[in-house]
């Protein structure tokens, strides 16, 4: 146990140097740096040459019984076996990303500004630049179908979206970001809990917690209107889905391909992928911490264009997501194996920036 905890440290101990060496890689920010899980601190992350930042809390690891009880009210096949499950140290979202974060990447305002304001790019800028000026492709129409922009969640991208979004919040920061592992996703929901929902069993509750299909005027809401999860999380129960990394399997887990610790089933089809954390137009039901929904090519049934995109889901009003970053950063090898590994491969071809 102490090898293992020796190895653990000095695994960050190297992320840490790493970090160190490389200077202007990184966008200094109070209180996220973190040399071991007791270090971590809450601290708001900068995106350069605008005004949009994000919240990021500290998750604690530990061990989890992930899944729900087959007694458990609304509960479908694919939320079981339930099983035990070990997760590292992460950050995680306070919120969910609204468009006034995505939108940056989305509409290259931060270059747009560096451009007006005759500001030199730095090297964060260069490498950011390859997630974004010519990704993604230009949106047919407004893609917030006019719920709301500033303070709402961002939705209608597809997971190779979301996927190139924290690639670009990667290099914009130097801090690496990730979608969480469905059960990075759970864990962080129950937050310590072993209830149906975070705040208990009883749904006549959810108002407080959550916009779903009896709240929420058929619409998506600001973030953080709600009451949060005992981590100080908000709207892990509804408001919109969330995507994570994982592939779905409708018949339930799969726990002769996952790991006991930071369990990830990579996906290898792209539909159906997992989104959890129900949505505005979804039942309490949907919104419970173990209920999840499997993507479908419905939800990119009227997009006009052919090929359809492969940067927006035009019937997807209610999916987004969250970010996470790991205490520990893997290592290339096990990015590109694990984290950033998905199939099919979905590319596009490159067009020059317009404005």
């Amino acid at each position: 146990m102490k090898k293992l905890f020796w190895v653990g440290s000095f695994g960050v101990l190297l992320t840490a140097i790493a970090w160190a060496e490389e200077p202007g890689k990184v966008l200094p920010v109070k209180d996220a740096q973190a040399t071991d899980a007791a270090s971590m601190k809450p601290y708001k992350e900068l995106i350069e040459h605008t005004n949009a930042s994000l919240e990021l809390l500290p998750i604690p690891g530990g061990k989890f019984q992930m899944g729900s009880p087959e007694t458990e009210p609304g509960r479908r096949a694919d939320e079981g076996p339930v099983h035990e499950v070990e997760i590292s140290p992460f950050w995680m979202g306070k919120y969910e990303i609204t468009w006034d974060v995505y939108d940056v990447w989305m509409s290259d305002l931060d270059v747009f500004a560096r451009e007006v304001n005759q500001l030199q790019e730095t090297t964060r800028d260069k490498l950011a630049d390859t997630y974004q000026k010519s990704q993604p492709t230009k949106p047919y129409c407004d893609m917030s179908f006019g719920m709301g922009l500033k303070g709402y969640p961002a939705i209608c991208m597809t997971q190779h979206a979301a996927r190139t979004f924290c690639k670009w919040l990667t290099a914009k920061t130097g801090r690496y970001y990730r979608l969480p592992t469905e059960a990075e996703w759970e864990y962080a929901c129950r937050a310590g809990t072993t209830s149906a929902y975070s705040f208990g069993d009883d749904p006549a509750l959810l108002e407080e917690y959550a916009w779903f299909e009896d709240n929420s005027e058929e619409k998506y809401q600001k973030v953080g209107r709600k009451k949060p999860n005992p981590w100080g999380l908000y709207d892990m129960h509804g408001n919109v889905a969330e995507w994570v990394l994982d592939e779905h399997q409708p018949e339930g887990f799969l726990l002769d391909k996952l790991r006991k610790k930071n369990p990830l089933l990579v996906p290898m089809v792209l539909y159906p992928r997992v989104v959890r954390g129900g949505g505005w137009d979804k039942s309490a039901a949907d919104c419970r911490s173990a209920a999840k929904e499997g993507s479908t090519e419905d939800w990119i049934a009227q997009d006009p264009q052919v090929p359809v995109s492969i940067w927006y889901l035009t019937d997807a009003l209610h999916v987004g997501f969250r970010v996470v970053r790991p205490l520990e950063e893997p290592t290339a090898e096990e990015k590109e194996k694990l984290w950033e590994y998905s199939e099919p491969i979905l590319k596009e071809r490159p067009v020059p920036l317009e404005r």
